[in-house]
């Protein structure tokens, strides 16, 4: 085989986060949970921990563990701790965080990773996940959560196109959401949402190196099974587009 058919397609290289994140959102976020001189973080679902870290740089006294089961972003995530002088206070394990005994923890980090919480068969996953979030966070400190809401009801057309499955009861709309962090003991300190820009530059970046590897490689073989998950993944996006939104919530535990 040449090198072109033996170059596999890159994987997620062109975002800071793997979500729709922007770089001054992400710094006034930072800003603000590292106000409480949080000294541990705990971030669910953590990927590569590009939040985390950040947090960590900004409270030199703080240690954080990162959780998730994807060993690719783990590696990822412990490189650029090292890279950054973190290595010694950020721990990234691989691992379920359902029923998590990796806290309590000052400063708890669950970004578009709630499902991680729940347990199968649950009736309402979110409100599992608010429950065990609420459990693994000190009575004085911080949760990011950052949750999808629907900004309208999904058509049923529109349902169709997203997610295997896809269901207008997979999200609540943002008022519900809001309720449903002030009953599991929560107030919310914070609320923002991602916008439309952050949004199109996340998707956008979710599929660029991919699809420029595919333009230059189209008789790989796996160009075919990447073409049809690049076209399939796009119409999924242009489907919720508008549709499906992602909360940035900022909560303090209730006592």
């Amino acid at each position: 085989m040449t090198d072109t058919q033996t170059t596999n397609p890159p994987r997620l290289t062109r975002l800071a986060f793997h979500g729709p994140l922007s770089e001054s959102r992400a710094a006034a976020l930072v800003r603000r949970l590292s106000r409480t001189n949080p000294a541990t973080v705990l971030d669910i679902g953590c990927g590569w921990g590009e939040l985390m870290l950040r947090v960590l740089a900004a409270t030199p006294e703080a240690t954080g563990i990162g959780v998730d089961l994807n060993g690719d972003d783990l590696d990822r995530a412990r490189s650029n701790a090292e890279d950054r002088g973190l290595g010694r206070r950020a721990e990234f394990v691989e691992e379920s965080a359902t029923k998590t005994a990796r806290g309590p923890a000052d400063l708890v980090l669950c970004v578009g990773a709630s499902q991680a919480l729940s347990t199968d068969g649950a009736p309402d996953p979110l409100i599992e996940a608010l429950r065990e979030l609420r459990r693994l966070v000190t009575d004085d400190g911080r949760v990011l959560l950052g949750e999808g809401f629907w900004q309208r009801p999904p058509t049923p057309a529109e349902l169709k196109g997203m997610w295997p499955g896809a269901s207008a009861d997979d999200h609540h709309d943002l008022a519900t959401l809001l309720d449903l962090a002030v009953a599991a003991g929560f107030r919310p300190e914070w609320t923002e949402t991602a916008n439309l820009d952050e949004w199109e530059e996340f998707e956008s970046a979710y599929q660029a190196d991919v699809e420029i590897w595919l333009a230059g490689h189209p008789d790989h073989p796996l160009a075919a099974e990447t073409r049809e998950r690049l076209d399939r993944h796009r119409a999924q996006w242009m489907s919720y587009r508008g549709v499906l939104g992602l909360a940035y919530l900022t909560l303090v535990p209730a006592r």
